[in-house]
């Protein structure tokens, strides 16, 4: 692949500087604090989390700011807000684990060596595998029994792992039938995909998509898209099977060619940008970064480099005074113009973690960060060869 010209590589590590004095000012302010999205460009406020899935990012992104600045203070305070976690690889309530453990728990394992950790992850993948719902063939969404959401498709791959490390057989197949029910029933010829699908619980006969977060049923939520680019991608690099590297670029490829002027997508695919927010014009950044992110990996997989020059093209809009918030006053996160729950009203034209996560993840990987804290296995590090 083709090195960053110097002032691309100059804009973006001016970003990272930014994404670190941001991430700093909030550990100093309020030790402990994982944030989720900002209200008026606050992190702390007294808004509902809907489900508890974010506290990954936070531990993450200090593993990652630890990779590009290589400063002992970062680690440190990784490993306090990692170790933190620990508790949640018991959780039953949500479908995150991935989320959760793959950020912080994976990266504290690679840079310390030490492999007591891995416990912990395979854990998290046992407790995940136990949402399977063997009729429908789906790992189901923490909102009810009958629910497959497009989002697992970024947590499967910690039950992938978890096979991987313990040569356990039925974690992989369970995985497995999850990514090819998704792929059967959520993402469309198009390569857009829905957000949820309800199955019948006594059948497992698959009924209809639906959506939570979504403009309707048969939109394409812009995050959701972002999801199963950067998922099917990872699944690939877990298992080598062409199908799902198939998805994804058919996932790459809707959500590419469909981006407005500015380069960052509204928070559906379908909306009308001509009408007022929130339903209408409002962007999500945060489906930028993780496309971004996902894109990257998806050009070393396939060996295609337009998915780069289009990872580029969209850390570059992100990198622009649109969306950096390095211009905005008392602004505590660091992408403005993210989502999180368009119809609940939560999160709306603001900073949330997750895009900060992955804007950051995607920076390091343009300006070549080759730590194993800046390769978790969404991006297809092994332990074995760590």
């Amino acid at each position: 692949m083709m090195a960053l010209s110097a002032a691309r590589d100059a804009v973006y590590r001016r970003a990272l500087d930014f994404a670190a004095r941001q991430t700093r000012a909030v550990v100093e302010r309020e030790p402990g604090f994982y944030p989720m999205y900002t209200r008026q460009g606050r992190w702390r406020h007294g808004q509902e989390a809907w489900t508890q899935w974010t506290d990954g990012f936070f531990a993450g992104l200090l593993w990652k700011l630890y990779a590009y600045t290589g400063d002992p203070w970062w680690r440190q305070q990784a490993e306090v807000y990692s170790a933190a976690l620990e508790p949640r690889q018991h959780d039953r309530e949500v479908h995150d684990l991935g989320f959760v453990f793959l950020n912080s728990y994976w990266p504290w394992q690679c840079v310390s060596g030490d492999r007591r950790l891995e416990a912990v992850i395979v854990q998290a993948g046992r407790t995940l595998a136990m949402r399977f719902n063997e009729r429908g063939q789906f790992l189901r969404s923490f909102l009810a029994p009958e629910s497959l959401f497009i989002d697992i498709m970024m947590n499967v791959p910690i039950i992938l792992h978890a096979a991987r490390v313990t040569g356990d057989v039925r974690l992989r197949e369970i995985a497995l039938a999850h990514c090819r029910t998704t792929a059967r029933y959520l993402v469309r010829a198009d390569g857009s995909t829905a957000h949820e699908g309800i199955f019948d619980l006594e059948t497992g006969q698959f009924l209809r998509q639906s959506t939570q977060q979504g403009l309707r049923a048969e939109s394409a939520w812009a995050r959701g898209l972002a999801w199963s680019l950067y998922g099917f991608a990872t699944v690939y690099r877990y298992t080598e099977l062409p199908e799902f590297l198939e998805v994804s670029r058919r996932n790459a490829a809707y959500f590419v060619e469909h981006l407005p002027a500015d380069g960052v997508p509204h928070w559906d695919f379908d909306a009308d940008p001509t009408a007022p927010p929130p339903w209408g014009a409002q962007k999500d950044s945060s489906a930028a970064a993780i496309a971004a992110s996902g894109l990257f990996d998806l050009a070393q997989l396939s060996g295609e480099d337009r998915w780069r020059e289009a990872a580029l093209q969209l850390l570059d809009a992100l990198c622009g005074p649109k969306f950096l918030a390095d211009q905005t006053p008392g602004w505590e996160g660091m992408l403005l113009h993210g989502v999180y729950h368009t119809g609940k009203g939560l999160g709306v034209d603001e900073s949330v973690i997750w895009g900060d996560f992955f804007f950051v993840e995607a920076l390091g990987k343009a300006v070549g960060l080759a730590s194993s804290a800046n390769s978790l296995p969404h991006s297809g590090a092994d332990p074995q060869n760590s």
